[in-house]
């Protein structure tokens, strides 16, 4: 799961299943869409993103050790 934030929203901070992303573009605001279709548009760059979604996949990886 991963921290973002939606843009120009009241409930601007969410957790996202990182499971769920299929693609991330920036047009330019970061658009990400998740395998069920849905989009989500956020204030993180997809390097951000990205990133953040690598170390919860360590993180669940050197918890299994």
């Amino acid at each position: 799961m991963i921290r973002v934030t939606r843009l120009k929203s009241q409930d601007r901070d969410f957790i996202l299943n990182a499971e769920l992303i299929e693609t991330i573009e920036a047009t330019p605001d970061t658009v990400i869409t998740l395998t069920n279709g849905k989009k989500l548009i956020v204030e993180e760059t997809p390097q951000e993103i990205v990133r953040n979604v690598m170390e919860y996949r360590r993180a669940i990886f050197r918890n299994l050790r």
